[in-house]
């Protein structure tokens, strides 16, 4: 039988001035008017963290209509959306509760400018339910219960009633939330049936405030698209839309330097995720499969098939079953173009400013000097060509200093002073009457990409009760066991909490390994990926599900699988 709001309001009284561990009588569920309460966790003392709280309100009376959240993406959208409501609401709130260490905290996710699916508040046909943080108070190390009171009996209702209820909030700025999403979803679509990896619309805002701010840059010059690139999109509501459509194949983003090209890039990044309206960066859509490719100096590469690219070290070494604890930036730059490949990547992402030099190219000079028997690396040009016409994945490159890449572009975009200007066919004939010899144009013979079947198993891993331990470290890291898994460079994560669910899914998957070695990496990876779609972040967490999940790509998983230390061929 459910408690009542009535029955928490008696303990509360009894506990009061009672030792800070009394607090955790009250984990439960109890009825108010309109929502459920859900105590889930109650904090040791008043230093630790917060204490972790839901509210669960059914939809017959939130009301929302249906048809708001009837597509995965709409519905996405309506959860962001609330969340930021919810949030803002609580902030008016914070510390009005006063005491000790955390007391009076009140915290939920705090959404960036791109828009995740996340645990912090999830809606279906049925309810809404939202989870979030609360300090508990105290003075000293004893239970300040009228306060508690305060927070669970009046704060709490009023950010409930703000934010959770549809009659309560603004019907029009609710369908703008969800129209906004359905036309993203629109371009989307329109990429795949117009063999396009990306599309910038015009009046984009791309240049962020600062290098420690995602919000856009006020007075920026707005994006436009060079007419001969420029396409037209019809949208549900948002209606003509005219913008830059990047072509699959390959597409060189020159220019000098500070003119815009990594900016342009660094959006096309993040285009895989939708974005809030208001950031400048609504209407920049990228195949939501593109990869972003770098050299990562000592990183660890284990069992990569890396031989497309480098071959006959001298050491001996295979390189097709390659491993190492400390790759090298060429090495890391290979390992990792071929796990993009393998990920499933429709589209590689380059700067040439973040890429070890000796991987991307070898003039004609230099192969004139160092014979090709004595060169183990085939440079990233010569297999670009036959990446692309073999297993259909673009590649996207920023250059700024070598002209190489000219010669085997498809697309050659110009950044002037933040403007986009086509210059391939100029480029073209420049080459043609250069009389310098073409390199990479060609490409390679057939090479095997993908790597099927690959076996993994998992090593030792040290457990505390019994249990795989993990540790996040912002945004960057986090820790299974004694392993570090080091994210820095797997620059498309955008947020902390998409690191605390790459967390869980690589401890679901060593667990499932430690169960039954020997699994294809494959299947894993795809079972896992199926359970995420399917129930969302919270779908391989264990007991309660917490507020700190967001979604995450295939991608990043495998890349998780791919920088974990513990896993052996």
């Amino acid at each position: 039988m459910m408690n009542t709001d009535t029955q928490l309001r008696t303990q509360l009284e009894r506990i009061h001035r009672k030792s800070y561990p009394a607090y955790k009588d009250l984990r439960g569920s109890y009825q108010f008017p309109g929502y459920i309460l859900h105590i889930d966790h109650v904090q040791g003392d008043p230093f630790a963290a917060p204490s972790k709280v839901s509210v669960e309100v059914s939809q017959k009376t939130a009301g929302f209509p249906g048809e708001l959240f009837d597509r995965k993406y709409k519905r996405i959208a309506l959860q962001d959306h609330l969340t930021r409501i919810f949030g803002k609401c609580m902030s008016d709130y914070m510390f009005q509760a006063k005491g000790s260490g955390k007391s009076g905290l009140m915290s939920i996710s705090r959404c960036g400018q791109q828009v995740l699916e996340r645990t912090a508040l999830e809606m279906n046909e049925k309810r809404i339910i939202v989870r979030f943080e609360v300090g508990f108070p105290a003075n000293g190390r004893s239970i300040n219960a009228p306060e508690l009171e305060k927070i669970l009996f009046r704060f709490v209702p009023e950010c409930v009633k703000k934010s959770l209820y549809y009659k309560n909030l603004d019907p029009r700025k609710i369908r703008d939330v969800v129209n906004l999403a359905e036309d993203q979803q629109m371009i989307r679509e329109e990429l795949k049936k117009r063999d396009l990896v990306a599309f910038v619309a015009n009046g984009s805002v791309l240049p962020r405030e600062s290098g420690v701010s995602d919000k856009p840059m006020r007075g920026a010059i707005a994006f436009e698209s060079p007419k001969t690139m420029e396409v037209e999109l019809t949208l549900p509501h948002k209606g003509k839309v005219k913008g830059m459509g990047i072509p699959r194949g390959i597409t060189l983003i020159v220019g000098g330097g500070y003119h815009g090209k990594s900016t342009l890039l660094k959006a096309l990044e993040l285009g895989v995720y939708n974005h809030i309206a208001g950031d400048g960066r609504e209407y920049v859509i990228t195949d939501d499969t593109a990869m972003k490719i770098r050299a990562e100096d000592g990183r660890a590469v284990s069992h990569v098939n890396i031989s497309p690219f480098i071959n006959h070290l001298p050491n001996g070494k295979d390189t097709v079953d390659f491993s190492t604890e400390d790759a090298s930036g060429s090495t890391s730059q290979a390992a990792n173009v071929v796990e993009a490949v393998d990920s499933g990547a429709g589209a590689l992402l380059i700067d040439e400013d973040t890429s070890a030099t000796n991987f991307m190219v070898r003039d004609a000079l230099m192969q004139s000097v160092i014979a090709k028997e004595k060169e183990p690396i085939t440079p990233f040009i010569d297999q670009a060509r036959s990446l692309y016409q073999q297993q259909g994945v673009s590649v996207i490159l920023v250059a700024g200093s070598s002209g190489a890449y000219f010669y085997i572009a498809d697309k050659i975009i110009q950044m002037d002073t933040y403007r986009a200007l086509d210059i391939t066919e100029r480029v073209k004939e420049v080459c043609r009457d250069s009389g310098i010899r073409q390199v990479g144009i060609k490409g390679m013979p057939a090479v095997s990409w993908k790597q099927t079947g690959r076996m993994l198993s998992v090593g030792r891993i040290e457990k505390k009760h019994d249990q795989i331990k993990t540790k996040q470290f912002g945004k960057d890291s986090f820790s299974i066991g004694k392993d570090t898994v080091e994210l820095k460079y797997v620059e498309q994560i955008a947020d902390s909490e998409q690191t605390t669910t790459l967390s869980h899914a690589l401890k679901y998957i060593a667990e499932q390994l430690e169960r039954n070695p020997k699994q294809e990496i494959e299947r894993l990876l795809e079972h896992v990926c199926q359970r995420l779609e399917k129930d969302g972040p919270g779908a391989l967490s264990r007991g309660s599900v917490s507020g700190n999940l967001a979604s995450v790509r295939r991608q990043e998983i495998y890349a998780c699988i791919n920088r974990y230390r513990g896993f052996r061929r």
